[in-house]
């Protein structure tokens, strides 16, 4: 399994619309015993960006996590936890994590989709969920079909399904983490 270098928020706060904090680097074994510990200091976090995939009829498109993941079989949108990668000049690039993981995980490139700006933040205890509304020309069915294409071709793919959210009833709150229902709740009410 792998075993990299991935970031941890040590500390941080939101001021205004800007966040700002100090990420530290621990091994991909060290970030797996603190998502299922938490730390004694009650103040490290998992900060990280996800790409809130939208369609152009307004749905909301997630990724089905792979068998060969720590997060098997759970619904995310495409992001993850940082790393060394998205450093740049001493800051964390949360967009370019955000834009990284999601041609990493759907193949989907930048000229295909429209990335609105600024982010919606969910806390909890252990997390900082940042995600950025990633726009797409495709409506719902055929950008799964795309996606789903794309993924097939990948010798070891993320994600093993594309999961589509029009309305409540699409929601899966067993496989879906408290952040990911939060903004789909959220997404969903602003629709009516």
């Amino acid at each position: 399994m792998f075993n990299g270098r991935v970031l941890l928020l040590a500390e941080g706060a939101a001021d205004g619309d800007v966040f700002q904090g100090r990420y530290m680097a621990v091994d991909f074994a060290a970030f797996l015993h603190f998502m299922r510990l938490g730390a004694p200091d009650g103040t490290t976090r998992n900060a990280f960006g996800l790409a809130g995939l939208t369609s152009a009829d307004d749905a909301l498109l997630m990724g089905v996590m792979a068998g060969h993941t720590a997060n098997a079989g759970k619904i995310y949108f495409p992001g993850g936890t940082p790393d060394l990668n998205d450093v740049v000049d001493g800051s964390v690039d949360l967009e370019g994590s955000v834009r990284r993981e999601l041609t990493e995980e759907t193949g989907l490139t930048l000229d295909e989709v429209t990335l609105e700006p600024g982010f919606w933040l969910h806390e909890d205890d252990k997390r900082l969920a940042f995600l950025k509304v990633v726009r797409s020309r495709l409506d719902a069915d055929a950008l799964r079909t795309e996606i789903l294409d794309r993924i097939r071709r990948d010798d070891k793919p993320e994600l093993s399904d594309i999961h589509i959210v029009r309305s409540h009833g699409d929601l899966v709150p067993e496989r879906m983490p408290a952040f990911q229902l939060a903004y789909a709740e959220w997404w969903l009410a602003r629709r009516r």
